[in-house]
């Protein structure tokens, strides 16, 4: 359809139709009527799409299908605000912060350092009354993310009202907790989260748990033992900064070597269990090009869920987006029929 001839016409007939009033004869009315339906239309037939769903199993696809419809219903961003820099700045702005009651733990890690877990038990849980097997959500924060974050926040109150129990894995040095040991986070490296997920799991070993992380999952005396503070802190970009400090601080020869050890597409072959990844192609950090289409294709257990928009974290919806976000809805989703029908992924 030529939405150029739509508008043309829609705007002759409203100046056709509006009365001559007092102040005027119409024609900025009808023009500003115009405008609005062109770009009801351009939204519409541009920016409001259904997600393209990657997933080689077709057994898969068909359990996200029926117990997780969101992944294939249309996602109509914000009306004015769907550009993906748009969403991603204003999101922490925009979002509510629904209140949440933690109970902090730290543990110790094998180096001498130290995890700082916040808990939310939902201990009046009605669907899970028995706390021994009350279902656990692990939560990854962004990277310098901690469990005060918006985004952590309403997944927390999205898990609260299907009864599971949450608990949000702080990096090392950040939530306000000290720095023990010069090691930070490292995108490559999954022993911490390895510490997390043995230590949840001793504590409620007939508990059922999933795990979901958001973006990249993440003090000076310390650190200076293993690289130079200054130089880090006159990085102006992600790149300098992983090459003067993250690469050094694990050992890498070069910050290439990092990236390349760090990269999703070496890491989607060897994933065992069924995963699930939301990623806009406008996101600003992780671009349509960067999203490893093809590797995800050739793991069973492995499905992708790509929206036109949404940015970074954003995935804004709604005329004013206070409250639940796209994000938020597929997370929900998923955990449930997780938790409720995980045995149905690979028997449908």
């Amino acid at each position: 359809m030529d939405w150029q001839v739509l508008t043309r016409e829609l705007s002759l007939y409203l100046e056709s139709q509006v009365r001559v009033g007092f102040f005027g004869s119409g024609v900025g009315l009808s023009l500003v009527l115009g405008f609005g339906v062109a770009y009801a239309c351009y939204y519409l037939s541009s920016i409001a799409k259904k997600p393209q769903l990657v997933a080689s199993n077709d057994r898969f696809c068909r359990f996200l299908e029926e117990y997780c419809p969101v992944v294939t219903e249309t996602y109509y961003p914000t009306i004015w605000c769907w550009e993906g820099r748009m969403q991603t700045l204003l999101r922490p702005f925009i979002t509510s912060r629904p209140k949440v009651q933690y109970r902090n733990e730290l543990i110790k890690t094998a180096d001498g350092g130290q995890i700082s877990l916040d808990w939310f038990d939902n201990n009046d849980s009605l669907y899970y009354p028995d706390a021994s097997t009350r279902p656990t959500v692990v939560l990854l924060p962004g990277l310098t993310g901690t469990s005060k974050e918006s985004y952590i926040l309403h997944m927390i109150h999205q898990s609260e009202t299907l009864g599971y129990r949450c608990v949000v894995f702080n990096n090392r040095g950040i939530a306000g907790e000290d720095l023990l040991t010069p090691r930070t986070y490292c995108a490559s490296n999954t022993e911490d989260l390895e510490a997390v997920v043995h230590h949840v799991h001793s504590l409620y070993p007939l508990a059922p748990f999933v795990a979901a992380g958001v973006s990249m999952g993440g003090h000076r005396h310390m650190l200076e033992k293993s690289c130079d503070v200054d130089l880090v802190l006159k990085a102006r970009s992600i790149r300098e900064f992983d090459k003067q400090f993250t690469s050094v601080m694990f050992g890498y020869h070069t910050v290439d070597d990092y990236y390349e050890d760090a990269s999703p597409c070496h890491r989607l072959k060897s994933v065992g269990i069924p995963v699930l990844c939301l990623n806009s192609v406008d996101d600003v950090f992780s671009p349509s090009h960067a999203i490893p289409v093809e590797t995800a294709k050739q793991n069973a257990n492995v499905a992708l869920v790509l929206t036109s928009c949404g940015g970074h974290i954003g995935f804004l919806e709604g005329i004013w987006p206070r409250k639940c976000t796209y994000m938020d809805r597929v997370f929900k989703q998923f955990v449930q029929a997780v938790f409720e029908h995980g045995n149905k992924i690979f028997s449908m």
